[in-house]
């Protein structure tokens, strides 16, 4: 029991951490208060774009606070994978921009919501084989 304990505060360390972020970093596409998020857009990738980059930026920040809520409710599962996928994006769109140490967070916080995805798998096996095992004893009695 003592390291399920640990591993359940890992975990909600890890979801509430990332869902949280990931939302704020959305909304902040808004505001642009923790940063200006425009200048991390690559200038080949902004030309090609059929809005401005203002505009695409707020789209970016409409999916993260989705992709946040996600991993704050019932879609950790898919909202993480998500997350871990899009985060590589950005990585490379940073690169190529020449920003490597932001790439290398973004890469980081991609592993941090692909363990996230894999934990919550793990949480959801678990549930359904205590569930499975729950029905046999019921019809054992019965």
């Amino acid at each position: 029991m003592h390291r399920k304990g640990h591993l359940d505060d890992a975990y909600w360390l890890l979801r509430i951490g990332l869902g949280s972020s990931t939302f704020l970093a959305g909304l902040d596409k808004f505001t642009n208060l923790l940063t200006d998020w425009e200048k991390y857009l690559t200038p080949q990738f902004e030309q090609k774009l059929p809005v401005s980059g203002k505009t695409f930026m707020r789209g970016v920040g409409v999916i993260e606070m989705l992709v946040g809520l996600g991993i704050l409710t019932k879609k950790t599962k898919l909202a993480s994978y998500t997350a871990s996928a899009w985060l590589l994006c950005i990585a490379g769109d940073l690169v190529l921009n020449g920003d490597y140490d932001v790439a290398v967070r973004d890469v980081n916080m991609a592993l941090t919501a692909y363990a996230l995805a894999r934990a919550e798998g793990s949480r959801q096996e678990a549930r359904s084989r205590e569930f499975i095992d729950d029905d046999a004893a019921f019809q054992d009695v019965a």
